[in-house]
């Protein structure tokens, strides 16, 4: 199953309300049962004493004879229906039965208290009713449900029944109104619930909205002025969510002491390179002037002196470019701005592919520019840098032969400049650390002699001061960066 197909959690405030609304269903659930039996139970008593009494008055009118007194032994036939015995109730039913056999199986109708025989069916029902003077309920066909009483008496076993319609009646209407209760009760202890666990969770929320502020905060670089707490009203160590705001706040203030530790640091390190950097500049080109006049000297200098000297002075060459860099970076890591003012990219980049191109003749140039130019606002040399960092990175990391591609594009209110090349590829796991300061390609891109390995980390970080985005897509055969500008004419 996909995971848009799963089933989204539930919230802590949905399963509080959901929990509430199903313990008040089954306070009501239990309630409503018991309430209901109780009341059948209460109505089968009193019906049972109904039937004791309508039963009683049936034995005595048929064992008196029709006058409710006793007399003679008649025969079966000969003896009044027991339906007709005074104080008898509408739609009571009765019956005579000697040796198995019914006799005068009557009901006194609801409606018109009339005498009315039963149908077969009922009065075989009659005959399955225990003899045990208890009431016994069944149900009689065409009639409903009933309450019977079988008795013994010397002129045979009477039969006498209740309708259970009254009974049944009130219990389905009881049911009705306890449903609707238990209905009303249902909603009205979710719309409370909703209230309650809004208002108890409120401290909750704004932990979590304190912890929200600080992930949205740029803790990966820089200064970072980490002043986000939970507020004190919810830091009580005597409640559940004060205790999770105090220990956040804890942790907030280690991780403020970490950050500012680090800050420190960084910033200890980035003087000690930019103090380094310049230091080492007056050195150096010390060293590049000697080579340089030891060259030219006009006395004769053996071969090997000779190419020392030239080491010397490549070597010092080299190593002035990789001051420079990190002169350029630590600067940039410090915060200082760059020039800002109107910068045409459509000229820039055919200037730095020019220069590709008789700096690496081996190499296939080309070119892809839009009809109307294109301008950015920035720093014309810093960007000229950034463009000629990228070419020679893929001339350097590429064999004789390959295709660099170098297009200009617009899109929406960025300025995209892309380098394309169909070299071997950056490896996978080199990918996500391209950017950084001297990071080091594998053999399929092995660095020619020069290369410092700061040129994309230089690219990464002017970029960066630009307010733009590079990034890097790589496999065997298309390698591209693309570095994303705001236009001159988009800024606000």
């Amino acid at each position: 199953m996909s995971s848009s197909r799963r089933r989204r959690p539930w919230t802590l405030r949905t399963k509080l309300i959901a929990q509430l609304v199903v313990v008040v269903a089954g306070v009501c659930l239990v309630i409503g049962v018991v309430t209901v039996l109780s009341l059948r139970s209460f109505v089968l008593q009193q019906l049972d004493t109904q039937l004791v009494d309508a039963s009683h008055r049936a034995q005595a009118y048929v064992e008196g004879g029709g006058s409710g007194e006793r007399g003679p032994h008649p025969g079966p036939d000969h003896r009044p229906p027991p339906v007709g015995a005074p104080g008898t109730g509408p739609g009571t039913v009765t019956a005579r039965i000697v040796d198995d056999v019914v006799y005068d199986a009557k009901q006194l109708t609801l409606q018109a208290a009339e005498q009315q025989d039963l149908t077969p069916e009922a009065t075989a029902v009659l005959t399955t009713v225990p003899v045990d003077g208890q009431g016994h309920s069944k149900d009689l066909p065409g009639l409903g449900e009933y309450r019977l009483m079988a008795v013994p008496t010397r002129l045979g076993v009477v039969v006498t029944g209740l309708p259970m319609v009254l009974a049944e009646s009130l219990q389905t209407n009881l049911s009705w109104v306890l449903s609707a209760v238990a209905l009303t009760g249902l909603v009205a202890a979710a719309g409370t619930g909703i209230l309650i666990v809004r208002r108890t969770l409120r401290p909750l929320n704004r932990v979590a909205a304190t912890a929200s502020r600080v992930a949205e905060l740029p803790l990966d670089r820089g200064e970072v002025a980490l002043s986000v707490r939970v507020p004190e009203s919810d830091t009580d160590p005597r409640t559940e969510v004060g205790r999770v705001g105090a220990a956040l706040n804890r942790m907030l203030g280690h991780i403020g002491n970490a950050l500012r530790a680090r800050h420190d640091s960084e910033t200890r390190v980035r003087q000690f390179v930019a103090d380094a950097s310049h230091e080492l500049r007056t050195p150096l080109a010390a060293i590049r002037g000697y080579a340089e006049l030891a060259k030219r000297s006009p006395e004769p200098v053996p071969p090997d002196v000779a190419h020392a000297i030239g080491r010397v002075e490549s070597e010092s060459a080299r190593m002035t470019t990789l001051v420079d860099d990190l002169l350029l970076l630590a600067r940039l890591d410090s915060g200082r701005p760059l020039e800002r003012r109107e910068v045409d990219l459509s000229r820039l980049v055919t200037d730095v592919v020019g220069d590709a191109r008789i700096a690496g003749p081996a190499h296939h140039w080309q070119l892809d520019l839009p009809p109307d130019p294109v301008t950015v606002a920035g720093d014309d040399q810093r960007l000229h840098q950034v463009l000629a960092n990228l070419l020679t990175n893929a001339r350097t990391h590429t064999p004789a032969g390959t295709t660099v591609t170098t297009a200009l594009r617009v899109d929406g209110e960025d300025a995209v400049l892309s380098v394309v090349d169909d070299g071997p590829g950056i490896p996978p796991e080199l990918q996500p650390s391209v950017f950084e300061r001297f990071a080091r390609g594998d053999s399929s891109r092995s660095r020619a002699a020069g290369s410092t390995g700061l040129g994309l980390a230089i690219v990464a970080a002017v970029v960066a001061a630009h307010d733009g985005v590079v990034s890097v897509s790589s496999e065997p055969g298309h390698t591209s960066f693309e570095v994303r500008l705001r236009r001159f004419g988009a800024l606000s």
